[in-house]
């Protein structure tokens, strides 16, 4: 059972399943998002994309880009539609494979998946298959398809990288990717993250550009392009996910890939996500580098001595130099305070720093120069309360609302959903 800040994945699915629902059953209803001919035309759909498309089709559509800009479905393949919703992607994609092709279109709502099954009896698309399921569990085969597309889907998903993995499997070995979906500039923070219905309204269960992308290298896929980033929720009916989507600076983003030859081992895989750099980013982004620094430090100064103590206790007598720890001690305490002078670029508020360098200063003093329990406390007490107050500018700073990006068309190579 996955479990998010107290609230279990199968609340999550209830959630999305009965706001899309909503889109297939009331199109013509108010939302949070665009859809419809409206949403196509906002996302960038061309005419031409949609000329002949059944309006039943149409009418429910809630992707978040177009991912067919990647132009690498062709005819004769055999194509994946992840969270195909009333079909726009999965007749687009129909019509590019044509009669030697085939079209997967899998979705967990059933009431999307009525709908998808009615129009491909009404329109006669007799190369669409209709799945009922979901992204994190795919009934195919290993390497049965050519293409993976998804709209909006993957920030819907609770397990992201199980459904990356198993859009990987389903790929076969060179097989191609295109994804338009949701992503972040700051990570959500948990009074929004802990709301099943927040869900739905594609940011909070959205991640990190950087995170997003490193989770599809990490799986094994190579040759991950942006093709374009834009500012989806301009679009949005709703003040209140707007500011949400501007705090967050939450956007659009469609991208494309292939799959690798095979899956790195869990191993590697483990490595590249405990790489020190990358966790030293995410501690950064959550405004968590000063208090993990603070925590070290302490641990290193009062945990060895507690050590020390219990195994002297047990008549067990262990030789350390303290010259070593000492200077351990004082370095982390600098570089705690160093945190908090970098948080200056983020909440412009100079406070925390007077109070974080006299603690790392007095902590440096009582271990390098002269020992004095009140010395090292008080410079542990000044450096906690710098942090601290470090912490909270940077959540203000964080939950103010802030420019949202501007809509830009950009590629760039990586060195590194709503149904539609």
């Amino acid at each position: 059972m996955v479990a998010i800040l107290g609230f279990t994945r199968e609340d999550i699915l209830v959630a999305v399943k009965d706001m899309y629902t909503a889109v297939a059953t009331a199109p013509s209803a108010r939302f949070h998002f665009p859809v419809g001919l409206t949403g196509c035309r906002a996302v960038g759909y061309p005419e031409q994309a949609l000329r002949g498309l059944p309006d039943a089709a149409i009418e429910s559509f809630a992707g978040v880009g177009y991912p067919f800009r990647a132009g690498i479905v062709r005819a004769g393949d055999t194509v994946l539609d992840i969270g195909s919703g009333s079909g726009t992607d999965a007749l687009i994609a129909s019509r590019l494979v044509g009669p030697m092709g085939r079209v997967y279109a899998l979705d967990m709502t059933p009431a999307m998946v009525a709908k998808l099954r009615g129009l491909i009896a009404t329109t006669r698309a007799s190369n669409i298959e209709v799945i009922e399921g979901n992204a994190e569990r795919i009934a195919l085969p290993d390497a049965s398809v050519d293409v993976v597309t998804s709209n909006g889907m993957l920030n819907l998903v609770p397990d992201k990288r199980r459904a990356i993995a198993e859009m990987f499997r389903v790929l076969r070995p060179g097989g191609r990717v295109q994804i338009a979906d949701i992503v972040i500039g700051l990570p959500v923070t948990p009074d929004c993250a802990a709301d099943p219905k927040l869900w739905a309204e594609c940011v909070v269960g959205a991640t990190v550009a950087e995170d997003y992308l490193a989770m599809f290298r990490d799986a094994g896929f190579a040759d991950v392009e942006v093709l374009r980033e834009f500012d989806y929720f301009a679009h949005s009916a709703s003040p209140d996910t707007q500011d949400v989507a501007r705090r967050f600076h939450a956007r659009s983003i469609e991208i494309t890939m292939r799959r690798g030859a095979r899956a790195p081992a869990k191993i590697v895989q483990l490595a590249r996500r405990m790489d020190p750099r990358r966790i030293a980013a995410a501690l950064e982004r959550r405004g968590l580098a000063g208090i993990v620094a603070l925590g070290v430090a302490a641990c290193a100064c009062y945990g060895t001595l507690a050590a020390l103590a219990v195994l002297s206790v047990l008549g067990i007598t262990l030789a350390v130099n303290d010259a070593a720890v000492a200077g351990v001690v004082a370095l982390l305490a600098a570089l705690a305070a160093a945190v908090v002078g970098l948080g200056m670029r983020k909440h412009r508020s100079a406070g925390p720093v007077l109070p974080a360098a006299l603690g790392a200063a007095l902590i440096g003093f009582a271990m390098l120069v002269r020992y004095d329990w009140r010395i090292e406390l008080a410079g542990f007490v000044l450096l906690a309360a710098a942090v601290a107050w470090d912490w909270r500018l940077r959540r203000h700073a964080h939950a103010a609302p802030s420019q949202a990006p501007q809509s830009i068309d950009r590629t760039m190579s990586s060195a590194g959903s709503s149904p539609d």
